[in-house]
């Protein structure tokens, strides 16, 4: 089952809390393959197959960010300031990497007459979708997090 809730362009859900879960429980390379197959797995299953490739990469890139800062120096993952920060920068790689593919997707599959400067146009239109998306996700993550750290089930 896949909850989702369309936009504009694609859909909106609640998995990013998940990547976010993932970084930090496998840390970068783990976290980024765990993230990117699961996002891409979840695009495909859930009739956005056109997304997949995208996904698969600002994913990954997105897990990979959350996970380095998560680590950096002496934190270790559980620090609640550092890691909304890691999410938070790294939820804005995600913003703005899906923005950029909506705009290629608009171009080339949806409106094939478009510009490419009218297909980033429309393509803001997915921008507070995906922002949203990236606010809850941060929430679920933290509260995942801090309910489960501590109980061994985090060994990167």
């Amino acid at each position: 089952m896949t909850m989702k809730i369309p936009t504009v362009i694609g859909y909106t859900h609640l998995g990013d809390g998940f990547v976010f879960v993932a970084a930090v429980m496998f840390g970068k390379r783990k976290g980024a393959l765990a993230a990117a197959l699961g996002m891409t797995l979840a695009d495909i299953l859930g009739g956005y197959a056109i997304w997949a490739p995208f996904t698969f990469v600002i994913k990954a890139v997105m897990a990979y960010i959350a996970a380095t800062i998560a680590y950096r120096n002496n934190y270790n993952g559980d620090n609640v300031k550092n890691n909304t920060f890691a999410f938070a920068v790294a939820g804005a790689w995600m913003v703005l990497a899906y923005y950029l593919a909506n705009a290629v997707i608009v171009r080339f599959v949806y409106v094939e007459s478009a510009s490419f400067y009218e297909s980033l146009v429309l393509a803001l239109a997915d921008i507070p979708a995906n922002t949203m998306q990236i606010i809850v996700g941060i929430v679920i993550a933290l509260l995942l997090i801090k309910g489960v750290k501590g109980k061994g089930v985090f060994n990167r």
